[in-house]
């Protein structure tokens, strides 16, 4: 009866994963679970909403460290992506402006890799901890270690300080305005859970964090900030502003009911208008970056290379508009998920422009 059940809800966003007495595992749909017979010999696991389909905590991770993982969203890692890629840019921007790739910029991309999943599984774990009460009201949510009861609060503020700790000492490898910059990013990071209480615009308040890194990755590897790396900042907190509300999409019913604040609740059925806007803003933003730090300063070959990022970026956000269906949840994360594409578009073009800099400047 369990493993037919698996043929009746294949598209189910939110699963229960249990493990068989012979050790393999087997997924049932939530929604399906109280009419199904489980044998008193399977142990639950529980399988957040949006995890990924076959992601490695499930079916390697050690069992007692799940909850864990998922309060990092480890299983769902387009968060790291979308925080990382911002670092990325700026640093990319930077090597392209300078002409000047040295050893220490290997590590900073390797860096920004680590303190990205670090930084976004403490922003996540701070934003549980304080959410707990309102994810439990929240269908997509309250599957979380928190509110479902698999973790204690205790247990989560003891692993948020311990990826903090491990993130400092990576940033502690960067020099010293890049340290002062990185500890800055902390207030937004604090700030973000309680803006959705205040105003229905708490995605500006995502994007000032998730962009962070687009004024690290700079000052990384110039010591300091210009002007380009502000607007690359800014042309990033719009490109959250158009992802991030896509998403919310997902839960405009239940944060109504739960009085939860959002820009899909805000903006309803002219989302897509502002999503345009969004879009061509941030572009604009970007593009401005480029010209801003490269004029005068690159080849037109490498000009061309970040020009041509422009582009594809912006054409990605453009088709990701034409496709969204905002009242489709399964297409609204599909569309979401999609961003880390646009964002290694931009990234995969600036670092071809890096790397003519380089070559060009040797």
């Amino acid at each position: 009866m369990a493993e037919s059940i698996l043929t009746v809800c294949p598209s189910a966003r939110e699963w229960s994963l249990y493990t068989l007495a012979n050790g393999r595992e087997r997924a049932i749909p939530q929604d399906y679970e109280d009419s199904v017979r489980i044998p008193v010999s399977w142990t639950r696991i529980m399988r957040v909403a949006d995890a990924v389909e076959d992601n490695w905590v499930y079916s390697h991770a050690p069992k007692w460290t799940v909850p864990y993982l998922q309060l990092s969203r480890v299983d769902r890692p387009i968060g790291s992506w979308l925080l990382l890629l911002p670092c990325w840019w700026g640093l990319l921007l930077a090597i392209a402006t300078s002409g000047n790739f040295r050893i220490h910029d290997a590590w900073i991309l390797i860096g920004c890799a680590l303190g990205a999943v670090l930084m976004r599984g403490a922003g996540c774990t701070w934003n549980d901890i304080t959410d707990r009460k309102l994810d439990a009201s929240v269908k997509r949510t309250r599957s979380r270690p928190l509110p479902s009861g698999r973790l204690s609060v205790g247990a989560a503020y003891l692993w948020l300080v311990a990826q903090l700790a491990i993130a400092l000492l990576i940033l502690l490898t960067f020099n010293r305005y890049t340290i002062l910059l990185g500890c800055a990013s902390l207030l937004p990071v604090f700030v973000y859970p309680f803006a959705k209480r205040f105003t229905w615009w708490p995605q500006i308040f995502l994007g000032i964090a998730f962009n962070w890194g687009a004024l690290l990755g700079w000052a990384a590897h110039s010591g300091g900030l210009t002007m380009a790396p502000v607007l690359l900042y800014l042309g990033g907190i719009l490109w959250t502003l158009f992802y991030d509300t896509i998403y919310a999409h997902q839960d405009k019913t239940d944060d109504e009911l739960a009085g939860i604040k959002s820009t899909a609740r805000k903006l309803g059925a002219a989302t897509p208008r502002w999503l345009a806007g969004f879009g061509l803003t941030s572009v604009g933003l970007v593009a401005a970056a480029m010209a801003t730090a490269l004029l005068g300063q690159a080849t037109g070959l490498a000009i061309a290379a970040a020009a041509a990022g422009v582009v594809a970026f912006g054409n990605h956000l453009r088709i990701q508009t034409r496709r969204l269906e905002i009242n489709n949840p399964n297409s609204c994360l599909t569309i979401f998920r999609s961003n880390r594409d646009a964002g290694l578009l931009l990234a995969s073009f600036l670092a071809l422009a890096a790397a003519i800099s380089v070559i060009f400047s040797g």
